[in-house]
């Protein structure tokens, strides 16, 4: 058997007690198969039911025993006929025992695989409710310890999802149940979960195995004469969409063999002579290094390249409280120490219990492969493990460069008027809506854990897929009750809170939001109280000027531009407002002043002033959505003093500045794009060549 090839056997109770549940078992189960015709189209899966009234399976008939389990469908590679034998599960009526189903299916595996080798499992799908029948010999436990050696042997494991709805009350029936199949975890042969939402079970079943693949074996240098052999798998990855290949139907229908590839081709032609095909030796790569294009050839890219030498290297140690979480980048790796090695194994537990002990994270410089062109540095944090022959580990995560770090200031309600402060009552109900909607509130289970929680998008996507195979012309169906509990609040939770809800709408006052031809980003910012509209319609441009205040705050009003301070004296017109035409007033009054600064700078000595008013002019323009006002302004500018020699250094200092254009992604009303913002400096250069 392949590799990359698995064998499953899928474990369904339909007993009494999963009546309730069948139906979402089915989706399960489906959705696992549709996966495997999309990645593993050649794995091969097997259906046992147990609970049923009837039985069915080979073992009942060689030996006896084994009552009420059926093989609802052998071991064959999956295709649709195997998706077609999960549809309308029969309603048994008979009390399910587990453990005669796992010997079943182990029997299949076995029977059809003997040793050769490959990935085998086995899923069972149970509630564990009704007790089992007691073995002819030796007790329960033993009969799992004879069926876990087997399995050892043959390298088979199990996957138990023992699914509860909340509210069913334990009893000893079920306590010993748990335990026998915990005794199997305990073996290494099998993963246990508990689920009690449809949505959980979705996210327990496993329907894509990864196989776990090392990004780097070697050692972890903790100095020159301490080194640790280690293994570093990746812990978290993104599952993307399959791709989506490029299909044609261009082949004659008599033709078998047409693979309906699509093959695309490029053909590099010089600008000068369209029909020349310039050929890759005659190509070359290059830089924009201001107006112009640095070519660099693939040989002096490979030599001046950073080439650093495979290896994980210590750093140092740092506490743990110093690197936020949000410093986090990228995906998450294990570090492990290396299988079978027993002095590496206690070196990683001791260094990962000390780390923990004094609540350090360890700084690491890694270089996975040798060639690799950029270094990860990083944060190794410790990872006790719990379970019983599992080694203590490390996780590590990417931490960012200074050049990588964003920092985004937000305002504080603190920073405005007495009469925008939220009251007590309004500061109580946000509390109460932020905690009704608590996924993991006090003294309950977790809702929509990561390892339980699928994404929807791609569990909507391959139902859809495998719609659109049976129906080429069906539209996209309704999502799913199951994936709707993961984007939308819980209905149950919205309906026994609504009085909460409630509250808040009567301690706030909620107003439609109408549509306006032009909203200012004043208005948007405009927070008056109740009793402030009043006065806010019978002085508009009083409460425009209290709202511009936030934009410009302690600016001294004043009717022109002056030398001392031009970029405050224009942010105090703007916010004057005394008329409807003031902001057009300061905007004129600004470019004036900007022009005349720029034109009898001597050497330049008033750039850097004329720098600060532009900026500010460009900044207001956006603000008032005034952007075709800078745009022109900056364009009659440049045409008429891009030519004089002393004020082009003015414009190389603009550019160099990044200040251009606006464009529409800062104000919707630009006719400017953003490639035209960026070449804005380099059309004259282009065009005198």
């Amino acid at each position: 058997m392949a590799r990359n090839k698995e064998g499953l056997v899928l474990l369904l109770d339909v007993g009494p007690s999963m009546h309730g549940a069948l139906q979402e078992v089915e989706n399960v189960c489906s959705t696992l198969l549709r996966k495997k015709l999309v990645y593993n189209r050649s794995d091969e899966v097997g259906i046992v039911l147990f609970g049923t009234k009837e039985t069915c399976n080979d073992l009942a008939k060689e030996i006896g025993g084994y009552k009420h389990v059926v093989v609802k469908h052998d071991i064959k590679v999956v295709e649709e006929g195997t998706k077609d034998a999960l549809q309308n599960l029969p309603r048994g009526t008979a009390p399910g025992d587990f453990l005669d189903a796992i010997v079943v299916g182990l029997d299949m595996l076995i029977k059809r695989f003997g040793n050769t080798k490959g990935k085998h499992r086995l899923c069972l799908i149970t509630d564990s409710q009704h007790p089992l029948r007691d073995p002819p010999e030796g007790t329960k436990e033993d009969q799992v310890d004879t069926i876990a050696e087997q399995m050892k042997k043959h390298d088979i494991k199990m996957d138990c999802i023992v699914f509860r709805e909340s509210g069913v009350q334990h009893n000893s029936v079920m306590d010993e149940n748990d335990q026998l199949l915990y005794h199997f975890r305990d073996r290494s042969v099998a993963k246990v979960v508990q689920v009690d939402t449809p949505t959980s079970l979705l996210g327990a079943l496993k329907t894509r195995i990864v196989l776990p693949v090392t990004i780097f074996r070697g050692d972890l240098e903790v100095s020159s004469n301490l080194k640790i052999k280690v293994w570093v798998y990746k812990k978290t990855s993104e599952e993307k969409f399959p791709t989506l290949k490029k299909y044609s139907d261009q082949a004659p229908p008599s033709d078998k063999f047409a693979s309906h590839e699509v093959k695309v081709d490029f053909e590099y032609k010089s600008i000068l002579e369209p029909d020349t095909v310039v050929p890759p030796d005659q190509r070359i790569k290059g830089y924009l290094y201001g107006p112009q294009v640095v070519p660099i050839s693939s040989a002096e890219w490979e030599a001046v390249k950073f080439k650093p030498e495979k290896g994980v290297k210590l750093l140092g140690f740092a506490d743990r409280s110093s690197i936020p979480r949000h410093y986090f980048m990228k995906d998450v790796n294990s570090f492990v120490p290396e299988p079978g090695n027993k002095k590496a194994t206690v070196a990683v537990s001791a260094i990962a219990r000390a780390m923990q002990e004094m609540n350090k994270v360890a700084i690491l410089r890694c270089v996975w492969r040798q060639g690799q062109g950029n270094v990860a540095f990083g944060v190794l944090t410790p990872n006790i493990s719990s379970v019983n022959n599992v080694p203590d580990s490390f996780f590590f995560n990417i931490l960012p460069f200074s050049e990588d770090i964003r920092e985004f200031q937000f305002r504080s309600f603190s920073s405005l008027p007495s009469s925008s402060q939220p009251t007590e009552e309004q500061q109580e109900a946000a509390d109460s809506l932020v905690k009704m909607l608590d996924l993991a509130p006090p003294g309950r289970e977790e809702i929509l854990r990561p390892d339980f929680t699928p994404n929807p998008m791609l569990e909507r996507f391959y139902s859809f897929l495998d719609l659109k195979s049976k129906e080429p012309d069906a539209n996209a169906p309704p999502l799913d009750k199951c994936l709707r509990r993961i984007t939308e609040p819980d209905s149950d939770i919205i309906d026994y809170q609504a009085p909460l809800i409630q509250n808040l709408g009567k301690a706030f006052e909620l107003k439609d939001n109408p549509k306006r031809k032009k909203a200012r980003t004043q208005e948007r910012l405009n927070y008056t109280a109740a009793d402030d509209q009043t006065k806010k319609s019978a002085d508009p441009y009083a409460e425009k000027a209290k709202a511009i205040e936030v934009l410009y705050p302690s600016a001294e009003k004043v009717g022109k531009i002056g030398d001392l301070n031009p970029v405050q004296d224009f942010e105090a017109m703007l916010t004057e407002r005394s008329s409807s035409i003031w902001v057009q007033k300061a905007i004129e009054e600004m470019q004036k002043y900007t022009t005349v600064l720029i034109e009898n700078s001597p050497q330049g000595d008033y750039y850097q002033k004329a720098l600060e008013c532009i900026v500010a002019l460009r900044k207001a323009c956006i603000i008032e959505q005034e952007p075709n006002e800078f745009n022109q302004f900056l364009t009659k500018l440049y045409k008429r003093l891009k030519n004089v020699d002393d004020v082009a250094k003015f414009f190389q200092l603009l550019s160099s500045k990044n200040v251009s254009l606006i464009s529409k992604e800062e104000a919707p009303d630009s006719d400017v794009t953003e490639e035209m913002a960026r070449s804005f400096y380099l059309k004259p250069e282009a065009s005198s060549q």
